[in-house]
């Protein structure tokens, strides 16, 4: 857990305890305020949430290239294409595609002269 995740809940929940004292003391100062730290402490949390989704993603990218250099490429290969079948279809099908654009262009035209 990153430590902007927790600020921001923190942040998050004394905002809400911030608007709620505004609510009881009718002064609406504290509520806007507490409004403000709330939506303030979300952000923050969806910031710490999106570094460990890519730290997350890192790693996993990290470990399946050790092991693809280690020569355990073709065991990881096949649990990821276990794990996620519909990702691992359309990542080979975009592959597929792109190497039969590349593959299929036409042949270049023949400059034809023209003898006047």
């Amino acid at each position: 857990m990153d430590k902007d995740r927790i600020a921001g809940s923190a942040k998050e929940w004394a905002g809400k305890a911030e608007g709620a004292v505004g609510d009881i003391a009718a002064d609406a100062d504290t509520q806007a305020a507490g409004k403000v730290r709330e939506a303030a402490g979300k952000v923050q949390n969806l910031y710490g949430q999106a570094k460990d989704a890519a730290r997350e993603a890192t790693d996993t990218a990290t470990d399946f290239a050790r092991k693809a250099v280690a020569g355990e490429g073709q065991e990881a290969l096949a649990k990821m294409v276990q794990d996620n079948p519909l990702g691992s279809l359309l990542t080979a099908g975009m592959i597929g595609f792109g190497l039969a654009l590349l593959l299929s262009r036409p042949a270049p035209r023949q400059k034809r002269w023209r003898y006047y």
